[in-house]
């Protein structure tokens, strides 16, 4: 079991959450409190935001989980947007995963979105192969996130980043 040590509002990322981070605790508390239906839907929230926040494998892993085995379509949606955010290549398979099995349009959609920001080769031929998506809001993720990682991988990126 791994104790953390981040504050409890500590985060990288400049997104306004729906919910506060959860007092950190330890990874696999946190897993459980993710994956508990019977608590409320705020407090998975918090939970799954601070995984994020730690953003380690284990942590990408309890979401990834989330992503596939939640009954909730918005959990599994937010479960793909924040490994997104997480930008991780360790996320790859549970988003492919989800990019082609989930049943929600708005779950593959995000699933689409956060490939998008993971900088890593094995990302473009799968936003290739979610083209042909049944749903056109996915197709158009998926152009969307093609476009982006092209960019990512411009010099015109690099030159931005380098500022």
């Amino acid at each position: 079991m791994t104790d953390l040590s981040l504050p409890p509002t500590y985060s990288e990322y400049t997104s306004v959450d729906p919910a506060p981070s959860a007092p950190v605790d330890t990874e696999e508390r946190l897993e459980a409190r993710l994956m508990d239906t019977s608590m409320p839907m705020f407090e998975r929230m918090k939970a799954i935001f601070t995984l994020r926040n730690l953003g380690t494998d284990r942590a990408v892993d309890a979401i990834g989980r989330a992503l596939i085995e939640d009954r909730s379509a918005l959990m599994r949606h937010e479960a793909a947007y924040v490994l997104g955010q997480v930008q991780s290549p360790h996320a790859i398979p549970v988003l492919e995963r989800a990019l082609f099995g989930d049943t929600h349009v708005m779950v593959r959609h995000e699933a689409a979105e956060a490939l998008g920001n993971i900088m890593d080769d094995r990302v473009l031929p799968l936003l290739e192969r979610g083209l042909v998506d049944p749903d056109e809001e996915v197709v158009e993720s998926c152009e969307v996130a093609i476009d982006n990682q092209r960019y990512l991988r411009s010099k015109r990126f690099e030159a931005f980043a380098a500022e």
